[in-house]
C-alpha cells in the first residue's frame, strides 16, 4: 500500500537508457515511507492518498544551488525559515546557502551551528558552503567533509561581507587542498578597487554598477581562476556569469568548470532595469546590456549552462533606497525563480526538459547529491509540480521573504508551481502552505560520509 499516488500527471523523468536525456510520460508515481517506491499505471493500487495532476507537468523537486539567507547575524534582512518558506512557495524543494554571515562560515563551528539552525528552522532540504580565505585555506578540505556542506565559496572580489580572497599563494592552496566542488564569485580585486571611483561619478545612479564592475572584471578574474585550477585539475562552479566573453572563453573549459546563471541576468537588461528599478536591481555580478543577456540565453539553449541559480540575497527597503554606491548589492530571488523561468518557457525561450536539467538533474548531478535530482525508484519523493497555462500575477502578499519585496512585483507572469511535495508529503498547495511546522533535511552528498 502507498502512501500518496500522483496520478495522470505528466512526469519529466530520465530516459531509462540514456539518463541525460529527459522524456516527458503521463505516468502514476507511487510513494512510500518518503521515497519513490513504484512508476507506471497504479490507478488499481491501493493507497491511503492520491493526488490528480491532470493537465500539470510533475518534476523532480527543484534545487536553487545559490541562497543568502543572512542568518546568523543578519537575521533583520533574512532567516533560514522566511527564506525556506519563500522556497517552497516558489516551488523550491533544497537549497545551497552561502557563508557571507556574520560570524562567516568559515570554521567547523559556524558550519555546525548553521546546520543546527536549520534542522529547527529549514521548511525544505539544505546544505551550506564553506568559505575559504587565508586563515582556513589549509583546513578546507578536513572541514568541507563534514555532513550537509555542499562545498566551498571563494570570493575573488568583495560583494556582500569581506571575504575576497585576491592573495595569489592563498589562491593556490586552496585550490590544490579540495575534495568538493568549489564555487567562484568571479570579480577581480584589483580592478574592483582601482575603478571604484567610476560609482561616484556625477549623477549618482545605480547605472554606474556595471560601468564601475564592468565585463572586463569578471573575464580577467575568470581566466585566472581557471588557469589555476589547471594547475591542480581543481573542478570549479562559476556563479552569476554575466558576461558574453565569459560564455566564449568557457566553452574550452567544460571538462572542468560548470556553469551558472541567474533568472535577473536572463530577464533584465541595462539601461532599461536602472531606469526602472534603480538600486532595486543592483547587484554583483551587475545587469548588463542586451548583448550580454542574449549571450546568456545563446549558452543556456546550446547546453554550455549547468545550472540556474537564484542567488537569492535580501536587504531591506531601507537600505536598498539608499543613495548609490551607499545602497548594498542583492535581491531576493528564490521565490521568483521558477515563476520567471516557466514565463520565458512560455515565450519560447527555453523548453521544459531544458528546466528540469538546470534545476534538478545537473545541479544533483555535478554536486554529486544522493537520491535527488530525478523522478526515480528509491528517489527521495521531492517534486515540483507545475502548470504550464496557469496565469498569475506576482504579488507582494504571496512572497514570504522577510525583506518582504521583490523586483518583480506586479509582473504577470504564464506558467506557476501548483503544488510541492517533500518527502511524499504536500507542503505547499495553490499557494497554500499546508503546514507550517514541516522541517526539511540536510541533503547528502555521495562522496562524504553523512
Amino acid at each position: 500500500m502507498f502512501d500518496l499516488v500522483l496520478k495522470n500527471g505528466v512526469c519529466l523523468l530520465n530516459h531509462p537508457q540514456n539518463p541525460k536525456e529527459i522524456i516527458e510520460e503521463q505516468i502514476d508515481i507511487g510513494i512510500k515511507d518518503g521515497y519513490i517506491k513504484e512508476i507506471g499505471s497504479l490507478s488499481k493500487s491501493s493507497t491511503a492518498e492520491s493526488l490528480d495532476c491532470s493537465n500539470l507537468h510533475v518534476l523532480p523537486g527543484l534545487i536553487d544551488s545559490q541562497v543568502h539567507f543572512r542568518e546568523p547575524g543578519l537575521e533583520y534582512k533574512e532567516d533560514i525559515q522566511h527564506g525556506t518558506l519563500s522556497a517552497i512557495k516558489g516551488g523550491i524543494t533544497a537549497v545551497f546557502e552561502m557563508p557571507n554571515t556574520n560570524p562567516a562560515t568559515m570554521t567547523r563551528e559556524a558550519l555546525d551551528h548553521k546546520i543546527q539552525i536549520a534542522q529547527k528552522k529549514s521548511h525544505c532540504d539544505f546544505a551550506f558552503y564553506l568559505g575559504a580565505g587565508k586563515g582556513n585555506a589549509s583546513q578546507l578540505n578536513e572541514i568541507e567533509n563534514r555532513p550537509f556542506c555542499c562545498g566551498v565559496k571563494l570570493f575573488l572580489g568583495n560583494s556582500t561581507g569581506n571575504l575576497a580572497v585576491d592573495n595569489e599563494e592563498t589562491l593556490n592552496i586552496i585550490l590544490k587542498n579540495r575534495n568538493r566542488m568549489t564555487a567562484i564569485h568571479s570579480e577581480d580585486e584589483q580592478r574592483l578597487v582601482s575603478r571604484k571611483h567610476l560609482s561616484e561619478q556625477k549623477p549618482l545612479r545605480a547605472h554606474n554598477h556595471p560601468v564601475w564592475r564592468d565585463p572586463e572584471s569578471a573575464l580577467i578574474s575568470t581566466k585566472r581562476i581557471v588557469g589555476l585550477a589547471r594547475k591542480y585539475n581543481t573542478p570549479l562552479h562559476i556563479l552569476h556569469i554575466s558576461t558574453k566573453e565569459e560564455m566564449e572563453f568557457l566553452k574550452d573549459h567544460k571538462d572542468l568548470v560548470s556553469i551558472e546563471v541567474t533568472p535577473q541576468h536572463l530577464t533584465l537588461a541595462a539601461p532599461d532595469c536602472y531606469d526602472r528599478y534603480a538600486s532595486y536591481v543592483q547587484m554583483n555580478p551587475p545587469i548588463r546590456d542586451e548583448s550580454h543577456q542574449k549571450a546568456l540565453w545563446k549558452a543556456v539553449t546550446s547546453g554550455l549552462v549547468d545550472t540556474i541559480g537564484s542567488d537569492h540575497a535580501p536587504h531591506t527597503k531601507e537600505e536598498k533606497e539608499k543613495p548609490y554606491p551607499q545602497s548594498p548589492a542583492g535581491m531576493p530571488g528564490t521565490q521568483t525563480l521558477l515563476p520567471l523561468m516557466l514565463n520565458h518557457l512560455n515565450q519560447k525561450r527555453l523548453d521544459l526538459k531544458t528546466l528540469v536539467k538546470l534545476l534538478a538533474y545537473n545541479p544533483a548531478k555535478r554536486f554529486k547529491i544522493k537520491n535527488q535530482g530525478q523522478i526515480k525508484v528509491g528517489y527521495k519523493a521531492h517534486f515540483t509540480i507545475v502548470d504550464l497555462k496557469a496565469k498569475r500575477k506576482i504579488e507582494s502578499k504571496w512572497l514570504a521573504s522577510k525583506c518582504a519585496w521583490s523586483p518583480f512585483e506586479g509582473w504577470s507572469v504564464v506558467g506557476w508551481p501548483m503544488v510541492t511535495i517533500l518527502y511524499g508529503q504536500p507542503i505547499v498547495r495553490e499557494d497554500e502552505v499546508l503546514s507550517k511546522d514541516f522541517l526539511g533535511q540536510g541533503i547528502e552528498f555521495t562522496d562524504i560520509s553523512t
